[in-house]
């Protein structure tokens, strides 16, 4: 899988209260999720000569791309 930036990169939380935090928080579970969909397709991707390059058994796969996107 790729590299992604962290969103504490573009968002300092320590400046985020009172009404513009949760906009803010959306906005941050939003970006999660969607690198998520994007590295466990990815993933899905992947032959099995890559996953054991990469340490990653079939099992292991199965159980990551089993989850939703928002875990």
């Amino acid at each position: 899988m790729g590299r992604t930036l962290s969103s504490d990169l573009f968002f300092d939380h320590s400046q985020s209260t009172g009404s513009s935090a949760l906009p803010l928080r959306m906005l941050t579970a939003v970006l999660q999720w969607q690198r998520r969909v994007v590295s466990r397709r990815q993933l899905a991707r992947l032959d099995p000569r890559l996953l054991a390059d990469a340490g990653i058994s079939e099992a292991q796969r199965h159980a990551e791309l089993s989850k939703p996107f928002w875990r």
